[in-house]
């Protein structure tokens, strides 16, 4: 039987609770593990009823809106949330499996080594990306979202995939170092802009900056079996997607050009 949190106070001020990760929680005293209400200590029976065993398998359900930094540092188990949860989510996350059925704000998953995030609806601004003043974001593992997602989706992520199955706001994989973001709904403007290498895939036409140059209208071979898997996670993708023809763009041409951005052509 999983460990199972249920929000039954919901707080004033968000939370900082870095501790609600499988990992992190032990067998005993769960309900005296330390939480941060603004700059107050709490604890975990303050605003959580905690039933079931700890046995690398958290479950949170109500509410976490006012929660932030929720499966923070995770390296193992799986984590679901049943709700929507607040900024920070997965925040340096090396190894595991979350997954939210709801919506998310901003922060998920920045600067992630490893592991899998799944989210049912939205998420905010700056998903898998560095923080400010970082230089590396994302470098490894995996982030699918089912909606909308805002800006800077991917900044200066190294390695890894991100999949957005709605639309994405502006400077979609600005800076970004390598990896592949794949957006299937419409994107922002200033997309790649400053990108060094790494892959973006658009299902609708998008503004292009003029740093980039247009290449060739191909079919790229591994798109088929990528495409697959994502319409296997729920994401909208039409069968003609994973066949059709793709204009290829490389930039940009400020940093090295060895970056791509691939625009579906129906």
């Amino acid at each position: 039987m999983s460990l199972k949190l249920t929000l039954h106070t919901q707080p004033d001020v968000p939370l900082e609770a870095d501790i609600l990760a499988p990992d992190k929680l032990g067998v005993k005293e769960i309900e005296n593990a330390p939480i941060y209400h603004g700059n107050v200590q709490a604890t975990l029976a303050d605003f959580f009823k905690v039933s079931g065993t700890a046995d690398g398998e958290l479950v949170l359900e109500g509410d976490l809106s006012r929660i932030k930094h929720i499966g923070a540092g995770m390296a193992s188990g799986k984590l679901s949330v049943y709700g929507d949860v607040g900024a920070h989510l997965a925040a340096g996350m090396r190894g595991g499996s979350v997954y939210i059925e709801g919506n998310a704000g901003d922060w998920v998953a920045p600067e992630m080594a490893g592991g899998r995030v799944h989210i049912s609806g939205n998420a905010g601004h700056m998903v898998g990306s560095a923080y400010r003043g970082g230089a590396v974001g994302m470098t490894g593992g995996e982030i699918i979202i089912n909606g909308n997602v805002g800006n800077e989706t991917g900044h200066a992520m190294r390695n890894g995939l991100i999949a957005v199955g709605g639309n994405a706001g502006d400077f979609t994989g600005v800076n970004m170092l390598a990896g592949t973001i794949t957006v299937c709904g419409r994107m922002g403007i200033r997309n790649g802009a400053g990108m060094k290498r790494g892959t973006i895939i658009s299902m609708h036409d998008t503004e292009m900056l003029p740093t980039f140059s247009y290449a060739c209208c191909y079919h790229p071979a591994y798109l088929r079996i990528y495409l697959q898997y994502l319409i296997a996670q729920g994401l909208d993708i039409d069968d003609s997607m994973t066949t059709g023809l793709y204009e290829r763009w490389c930039g940009d041409a400020v940093e090295l050009n060895k970056g791509e951005i691939l625009l579906y052509k129906a």
